[in-house]
């Protein structure tokens, strides 16, 4: 299967960010003017889940480069509540930590050592869109890093989450004979 590459996702601060996402080869590309450009890859040989754009929420199976730099990628398993879908990057080499949390069926928030950057809402198809967060007074700008791992977070994983009673509901459905 051909990777799909997506029509540019249009951000309002960042302007045109490329997305290249091969479900079944295991492969996600961000990339943009200005932005460094992102790369995760599934292991060779991994059965894909269908469930999982970047197929599989394992971070064995998984590795994130930023910028051509390794960077720790902890996709959590996703059970029975919202923020068992988080994903979290841990960045060496800003020194800072990552993290996209559902917070409805169809958005996630993005936020670097707990401060809220933007909301990615993404169905899982390539297909991107980013609401960032007004930047106050004293606060540092949105940097093109925050924008390149938001992407590729929400290309990869997809955002949004069913809520708890649901979500806990299905799973019982799903033990029932």
């Amino acid at each position: 299967m051909d990777p799909h590459a997506y029509v540019p996702a249009d951000d309002p601060l960042f302007g045109a960010v490329r997305i290249k996402l091969d479900h079944e080869a295991g492969t996600l590309g961000v990339s943009g003017d200005g932005l460094p450009p992102v790369e995760i890859r599934r292991v060779p040989n991994t059965v894909p889940e269908s469930h999982v754009p970047i197929g599989t929420r394992d971070p064995e199976q998984l590795t994130l480069l930023v910028d051509g730099a390794a960077e720790t990628l902890r996709p959590a398993k996703g059970f029975l509540t919202r923020r068992s879908y988080r994903v979290e990057v841990v960045s060496g080499a800003r020194e800072c930590r990552y993290r996209l949390v559902p917070d409805s069926i169809g958005t996630s928030r993005l936020l670097r050592d707990e401060r809220l950057l933007g909301v990615f809402a993404s169905t899982g198809d390539g297909h991107v869109s980013a609401d960032w967060e007004a930047v106050g007074e004293s606060e540092p700008a949105h940097e093109p890093y925050d924008a390149s791992v938001g992407y590729a977070l929400a290309a990869a994983f997809g955002t949004g989450a069913e809520p708890m009673w649901q979500l806990t509901l299905n799973a019982a459905l799903d033990l029932w004979p």
